[in-house]
């Protein structure tokens, strides 16, 4: 990014020069064992994932990062202009919601208070990014913690308890400027500007109701949200519903803002859309990494809009993987992209049981970067069932000097 927080990082003068970076080398994960009978810390996962290493696809450093903190509910992290780490909250201390941020120092990463104005956090959190050259910054929202905490129900759903809205901010200001309901738009979860620092629009993911929203700035200075991809759900047999959504659990944009990636993470697809025309996203890639449909499995898909047949289970290096497609994270020049299959340790418990016994894993997809297209590398699997401590479930992914989630440039 072009703004360097603290001494970390190299710092990019432009999204397109970042491309030109060097290829990774390691990646962080933070790892989870709560709710997998594993009475251990979290931890600091570094995996080594240069092909020319000996210790490639292996955990080379695990940290420990279990601390007790006051903080409630944490999420997304950006570095600000300011030298500040800034931090999304879902909720207060008792597990209400509450969409507020927190600023830390950026070299003592010592708590130094709220961003938003005193009383003026949003209803709801989760994740949020800015734009600083529109004076913008726009949060999403999940549901409370004590509603998501322990599980999914389909009630809470009915009852409202689940997010829908974007909240619109002036970054000058820290107060919400505008509310924007979303048609088709329950639990709007990862946001992504255009990584353009000119650009004024941008798409979020939204999980349950699986689509892809794009959001944009007006001639008269407010913001517009609108529908631009839609996953049909499932209609199946043996499931917690009649009919199964996609589960748009993450997304990201390459940096030259030309792809659009995402997971479903119940399907079990991970898409490629080319965004030229971000009106009009169109598919180029879709790879199935396991899910919930595959065949042998539980459920029965009794009637699929996209597919003929029910996909076939992944089994990668002879580990036949758990999960489906979660979190994701794509190399600086648009060619590798890195996926691990663990959500949140409770719905993970809830969906995928077998996640819990054996621990998550992390793959990666060979991208092509001037047709389109995705492609599993066989030879790539992290196996976080065989974990010292017992199996673990690794999440969020990060690379040391900055990547295609993280960076924003002002």
């Amino acid at each position: 990014m072009a703004a360097k927080c603290g001494n970390c990082g190299p710092g990019y003068s432009t999204p397109l020069e970042a491309m030109k970076g060097p290829r990774e080398e390691i990646v962080y994960l933070p790892c989870i064992y709560r709710n997998t009978g594993t009475e251990a810390p979290d931890y600091l996962a570094t995996v080594d994932v240069d092909p020319k290493s000996p210790q490639y696809c292996q955990v080379i450093e695990p940290k420990d990062i279990h601390a007790k903190c006051e903080l409630a509910f944490l999420h997304t992290s950006h570095c600000l202009a300011s030298g500040e780490v800034m931090i999304s909250s879902l909720g207060d201390l008792k597990g209400n919601g509450k969409g507020g941020f927190v600023l830390l120092d950026g070299e003592t990463f010592e708590v130094k208070g709220t961003w938003e104005r005193p009383g003026g956090a949003a209803p709801l959190g989760y994740d949020f990014w800015y734009q600083p050259r529109h004076n913008v910054m726009i949060s999403t929202e999940w549901a409370a913690p004590n509603v998501l905490r322990d599980g999914f129900n389909p009630a809470d759903v009915e009852a409202g308890l689940y997010g829908s809205h974007l909240y619109v901010w002036d970054w000058q200001r820290h107060e919400i400027v505008q509310t924007l309901s979303l048609k088709d738009g329950l639990i709007p979860l990862e946001i992504r500007f255009l990584h353009n620092p000119d650009a004024a629009q941008g798409f979020v993911g939204c999980a349950l109701s699986s689509t892809i929203q794009r959001f944009y700035k007006n001639e008269g200075g407010t913001w517009s949200v609108e529908k631009v991809i839609q996953v049909p759900p499932k209609k199946v047999k043996g499931w917690l519903l009649p009919e199964m959504p996609g589960l748009i659990t993450d997304i990201l944009l390459s940096l030259d803002d030309r792809f659009l990636y995402f997971s479903n993470w119940l399907h079990g697809d991970l898409r490629q859309y080319d965004i030229s025309d971000p009106q009009r996203p169109r598919l180029t890639g879709q790879l199935f990494l396991g899910g919930s449909i595959v065949k042998g499995g539980p459920v029965q898909v009794l009637e699929d809009q996209e597919l003929k047949s029910q996909p076939e289970p992944l089994v990668v290096k002879g580990k036949r993987v758990a999960g489906g497609p979660q979190m994701i994270q794509l190399s600086l020049d648009g060619k590798r992209l890195y996926v691990t299959t663990s959500l949140y340790s409770a719905w993970d418990k809830q969906f995928y049981p077998d996640l819990i016994r054996e621990g998550s894993v992390m793959l990666q997809v060979d991208v092509d970067t001037v047709k389109g297209g995705l492609k599993l590398n066989p030879n790539f699997l992290v196996d976080f069932g065989k974990e010292p401590l017992g199996p673990a479930l690794a999440h969020e992914l990060r690379y040391p000097g900055g990547d295609c989630s993280s960076d924003i440039w002002i």
